[in-house]
């Protein structure tokens, strides 16, 4: 599965995309330098039900745009 198709899925399941997570994970104070990586999917996870890959998505997301 390509990456797009994560993002896609995501989209699909939750309604939400990247930017959306991204507020969302700014008002939960997860977007702060040294975030680790099961911070977020364990929230994705319990709030959203994603999966691991996809919840990992939204992570590579975070942390190639510079937030985490």
């Amino acid at each position: 599965m390509s990456f797009q198709a994560y993002i896609d899925n995501i989209r699909a399941k939750t309604g939400k995309g990247p930017d959306d997570f991204k507020q969302l994970a700014e008002a939960k104070g997860l977007l702060k330098p040294g975030t680790k990586a099961g911070a977020i999917v364990a929230w994705l996870k319990e709030d959203f039900d994603l999966g691991h890959g996809h919840a990992m998505a939204i992570y590579k997301v975070f942390k190639d745009s510079g937030l985490i």
